[in-house]
């Protein structure tokens, strides 16, 4: 019996859930339909989220080989100015023995991997890569706070995280943001990234945000800072000057890396 469109995407995004990869001539065998109609309803449940084209098929949205590319995609995206803003930010550790939280993302990982090996610091984190860098680090005591990690950052959210951070009090937190703007404030797509970075920013005395210019004007779908809870921005010099003297006027510092 022939099915509508509608019913056999919702067979297709349902099949691909249980079985992980899967092609597009197997699709078409399955529920009997020319290639090119597989085609068009992959890429209408791919506009949905709920699976991602591949060469010669597809996988579900949230599959590890997706995730690890595009943590790859994430981490080379203006690589030259996170390197120099992780630089820069080397130069805002608070004294030995001071406690600091490094959030998760490819600028935080870069500054990881930066931290002097003669200057003693107490670090929690949340991200399972920053914590590999760091763990043979001979001067870190390192604190790798608990919840359930996501694929697609690398990184533990949830209640249990949460809960975590409203213990720590840390002199710095350094943090990653998808977006800034002075309206919306600092934001992220997921909800759960969103309290986990708004529990960072309640533990920490001094909060450092490290966010490149193509950060800056957007707005993400969950706000978990405002500016006026945000002491330092590093960010690179392609910041616009109007933006840069918003932010400033928030009452943020700006270093230019």
């Amino acid at each position: 019996m022939s099915m509508y469109a509608e019913e056999r995407q919702q067979a297709m995004a349902q099949l691909v859930a249980e079985r992980g990869r899967l092609s597009v001539s197997v699709l078409a065998e399955q529920y009997d339909v020319t290639t090119e109609t597989v085609r068009r309803d992959l890429s209408t449940l791919e506009r949905l989220g709920l699976v991602r084209r591949v060469h010669g098929g597809v996988v579900p949205a949230n599959s590890l080989s997706v995730i690890e590319s595009g943590l790859l995609e994430r981490d080379s995206a203006n690589t030259a100015e996170k390197d120099r803003i992780a630089r820069a930010a080397v130069d805002l550790l608070p004294p030995p023995g001071s406690t600091v939280i490094l959030d998760a993302g490819s600028t935080t990982s870069r500054l990881a991997s930066l931290l002097p090996r003669d200057h003693r610091l107490i670090v929690f984190t949340h991200a399972v890569p920053i914590a590999a860098r760091l763990a043979n680090h001979p001067q870190i005591e390192l604190h790798l706070l608990p919840g359930r990690v996501r694929m697609t950052t690398q990184a533990a959210v949830g209640s249990d995280t949460v809960n975590a951070l409203g213990q720590i009090r840390a002199d710095v937190v350094f943090l990653g943001t998808n977006g800034l703007s002075v309206a919306h404030g600092l934001s992220t797509p997921d909800r759960d990234e969103a309290a986990t970075k708004r529990a960072m920013v309640g533990a920490g005395r001094q909060v450092v945000v490290l966010a490149d210019a193509s950060k800056m004007g957007e707005e993400s779908l969950m706000r978990f800072a405002t500016l006026a809870e945000v002491d330092v921005l590093v960010t690179d010099d392609g910041v616009a000057e109007p933006d840069r003297s918003e932010i400033v006027a928030a009452g943020v510092e700006v270093v230019t890396a």
